[in-house]
């Protein structure tokens, strides 16, 4: 267990030797068409490199291009070199920073500029943090933009489902009323109570009166058909003669 801890303590120290001496170059332009391969074959003349890396090309702009007519293949916006020695990426900066690259007439690149600079005290481990962090950020970003337009999705369609019941009452009252204008339909109504408006659910109930049978009136000869004391009677009652 000792052994393999102090084999890998070697190999990282190695490493980190290894990296003091390494020089990372940055190229604030890529041309057209040129990917890391082609890249890698055209600065492997001055010097051993050991990583490539090349930023992919923003997605608006590659939409813009293929709109455009333009190639259609992967394009770059920057990139990262790293060499061996970092003196040997010094030199290669300063040699071809501004001049041509070159190649054969017929070359994508042969109207193109270096854009190279070499990067004093940058290591390779630098540019992979600063990555990560920009993935974090655009990650975040991305989640942000997501959840406002669920937000925004979820508003919408509420007010779709408020509007439809509105609709929906509107349309009823709208038929309750022809029903009560129209005395044609309101008997139809009556006779078929399955063709009825249905009234909205918001709408209270009518309250029900209930009415009561009339008792048969009293007749207006009520007075004569009442049997009378005859006058006998009276007079012995109040001592009349």
């Amino acid at each position: 267990m000792d052994i393999t801890r102090k084999s890998k303590k070697k190999k990282l120290v190695k490493e980190g030797g290894k990296d003091e001496k390494r020089g990372v170059c940055y190229l604030g332009r890529i041309p057209p068409r040129m990917d890391p391969s082609t890249l890698r074959q055209m600065l492997s003349q001055f010097g051993e490199i050991q990583r490539v890396y090349l930023t992919p090309q923003d997605h608006s702009a590659q939409v813009h291009n293929i709109r455009a007519g333009k190639f259609q293949r992967q394009n770059f916006s920057e990139g990262w070199v790293e060499f061996s020695d970092k003196r040997v990426a010094k030199r290669v900066a300063n040699m071809l920073n501004g001049e041509q690259i070159g190649g054969r007439k017929r070359s994508s690149f042969y109207y193109d500029l270096w854009n190279i600079k070499y990067l004093s005290k940058f290591k390779w481990d630098d540019l992979t943090e600063e990555i990560a962090y920009k993935k974090a950020t655009r990650e975040q970003k991305l989640a942000l933009e997501i959840s406002a337009a669920k937000r925004e999705r979820d508003f919408y369609l509420s007010k779709v489902d408020k509007s439809r019941a509105l609709s929906c009452i509107e349309e009823r009252l709208k038929k309750k009323q022809k029903v009560e204008e129209d005395p044609g339909l309101k008997q139809k109504a009556e006779e078929d109570p399955e063709n009825k408006p249905d009234l909205p659910v918001s709408q209270p109930k009518r309250e029900v009166i209930r009415r009561f049978r009339q008792k048969t009136p009293v007749a207006d000869n009520a007075a004569e058909i009442r049997p009378q004391l005859s006058k006998d009677i009276l007079a012995g009652v109040f001592g009349g003669s």
